[in-house]
């Protein structure tokens, strides 16, 4: 009997894509072991084996770019247009050469997260392609204006050729795509017990003392990190080998340890508006501390998802890199709304998925 075979595409824009996708694909892994996992992403492979413990086809191979950034915040529009373009110019060879290879592994589903091409891809192998995000390419780039109206056209309508969207949290509307299941949070859980991992690092402050800087997998150059010897009785958590050594740092270089394994032992996340991040620090009931981001469409819904689900400080950039984190004294604002979210983003994707791949299987037997 063969086994199922799931072709994963992953957007090719920092860490966050690949980990949240990295979750579900665990997920559908511990509920259907012989499904096959093509994890299709330029993300490196430690990254997604941190998820994913089971075995995975990688296919380093990247159909969009996100945005070029030189750091966590600050983005280079000129670069991606021209990268966007030159995207569009050889779509025609990128399509032809992964509907090769679906046809040679005899792939039965496409799942993408959320490279606008994966749909064309689906369509000329003749296979679904069904997507999960909270936003659509096409979404960040009209905002932009410009030259970027066009290709936000473009993409707008490979996306409506998607077979069905998994609409994550925080998301905005998504209007281009015709078949919208709508979905809980999805994300990582943690590893380790918490007194595991304060002994393992050293973590003798007490959880609301204890905080974790995390700006994804660029980084942030201009943090005041000099501010924080004001704390000597703070404990920072910190995965970026770029800071200061400070006495009250602890630096994370093992590569075993996410974000998200620590969580459970912070009192408080520090972080600029990513998803991957929000949703876990929301599925674990962990404060989000977070700064506005005027430049990029999504961020204004992730800021409103977390101000109405968890508890939260929503700071200005002045307040966020030139002030004296005084902040950090003044206790969270509790969310808007009181009703829970839904946290079984993971499982209805993965059984979803499941369920298709096994129906298909029983028309090829």
């Amino acid at each position: 009997m063969e086994r199922p075979i799931l072709y994963i595409a992953i957007t090719n824009h920092g860490f966050g894509h690949a980990t949240r996708t990295a979750s579900v694909a665990a997920t559908i892994q511990k509920l259907c072991p012989e499904v096959l996992l093509i994890m299709v992403t330029t993300a490196p492979r430690w990254l997604l084996e941190c998820y994913i413990e089971g075995d995975f086809i990688h296919r380093p191979r990247a159909f969009d770019l996100g945005v070029v950034q030189a750091d966590s915040l600050t983005m280079d529009k000129a670069a991606t247009l021209e990268k966007l373009l030159e995207i569009k110019k050889n779509q025609n060879s990128l399509i032809a050469s992964e509907v090769n290879f679906i046809r040679q592994n005899r792939v039965n589903l496409i799942l993408a997260d959320i490279p606008f091409l994966a749909s064309l891809i689906g369509k000329a192998a003749n296979i679904p392609c069904w997507m999960m995000s909270n936003f659509g390419w096409d979404f960040i780039y009209r905002s932009w204006g410009g030259e970027f109206e066009e290709i936000a056209d473009w993409i707008s309508e490979c996306y409506s050729k998607c077979d069905r969207l998994f609409r994550l949290f925080f998301h905005e509307p998504m209007q281009a795509f015709p078949n919208i299941t709508d979905v809980g949070l999805t994300g990582g859980s943690p590893h380790y017990p918490a007194d595991e991992l304060r002994s393992t690092w050293g973590i003798t402050a007490p959880r609301e003392k204890t905080i974790l800087l995390t700006f994804g997998g660029l980084g942030l150059q201009q943090i005041p990190y000099e501010n924080l010897r004001q704390f000597p009785d703070w404990q920072f958590i910190v995965f970026d080998k770029s800071v200061p050594d400070l006495p009250n740092f602890v630096k994370i270089t093992d590569k075993a340890y996410r974000p998200v394994d620590f969580m459970p032992i912070c009192g408080r996340v520090v972080s600029k508006p990513g998803f991957g991040t929000f949703a876990e620090a929301t599925r674990l009931g962990v404060p989000i501390v977070s700064v506005t981001r005027d430049n990029f469409a999504e961020a204004a819904f992730l800021l409103e998802g977390i101000t109405n689900y968890n508890q939260h400080q929503i700071l200005t950039p002045r307040e966020f890199f030139a002030s004296n984190w005084d902040f950090l004294n003044q206790p969270p604002q509790q969310p808007k709304l009181s009703q829970p979210v839904p946290k079984d983003g993971n499982e209805a994707i993965a059984k979803a998925v499941i369920e298709y791949l096994q129906k298909a299987e029983k028309l090829n037997n």
